[in-house]
């Protein structure tokens, strides 16, 4: 907070122009579960910030010539993973954008480096009753093709929720309109990149 009487650079830059300012040409990658918003939301950042938006998920889809769930059920998910890992590094190493990754890509060990190394990160972070009330709208999620998809939830949330919280800014998913998040996020990211060291130029 400046002094009174003062002006600082905060006060007459925009948050969005602050923001591309010190991603420094970084990508913004969105991750946390399936049902989180990363994609809905995700669009809302891109178009706030005048970035490209892509969906790493889409990506690998037109990849392979195949919806997810036929890769899984062709291929398994080891398979899967090692395309995941392909197309999000070509991702990272193309100009900066707004990515919304799959709920397991951060997962990964060489995923996530690779995540880290070429973005800054966002975990949507979603309680578990919500994540259940979106997935159920869809069933289009092969690792819920399970007996028990309500069990199957708490088993990911419990391995997946200690590696999302290693991203650099955290933004709770609530239901409510998707506006409302975004502007914690435009919050949380801003306040993340200002915390960053500025190199000398």
């Amino acid at each position: 907070m400046s002094e009174p009487g003062t002006v600082t650079i905060e006060d007459v830059e925009p948050v969005e122009a602050r923001i591309l300012r010190r991603l420094g040409g970084r990508t913004i990658a969105l991750v946390g579960m399936m049902g989180a918003g990363k994609s809905s939301i995700g669009k809302r950042l891109a178009s706030r910030l005048g970035l490209p938006f892509v969906d790493a998920d889409t990506e690998i889809e037109t990849a392979a010539n195949a919806t997810i769930p036929e890769i899984f059920e062709r291929h398994g998910e080891a398979y899967f993973r090692d395309g995941e890992r392909r197309v999000i590094r070509r991702l990272l190493d193309d100009r900066p954008k707004v990515l919304a990754t799959g709920g397991g890509a951060f997962i990964q060990p060489e995923t996530r480096a690779a995540i880290r190394e070429g973005s800054v990160t966002i975990w949507l972070q979603a309680d578990r009753d919500l994540i259940l009330s979106r997935v159920r709208r869809r069933s289009n999620r092969p690792l819920l093709k399970t007996a028990d998809p309500a069990a199957t939830i708490d088993r990911l949330i419990a391995e997946r929720y200690p590696i999302y919280a290693e991203a650099d800014v955290h933004v709770q998913s609530r239901d409510v309109a998707h506006d409302i998040v975004l502007e914690d996020i435009v919050g949380g990211l801003a306040a993340h990149l200002d915390r960053e060291p500025v190199e000398a130029g």
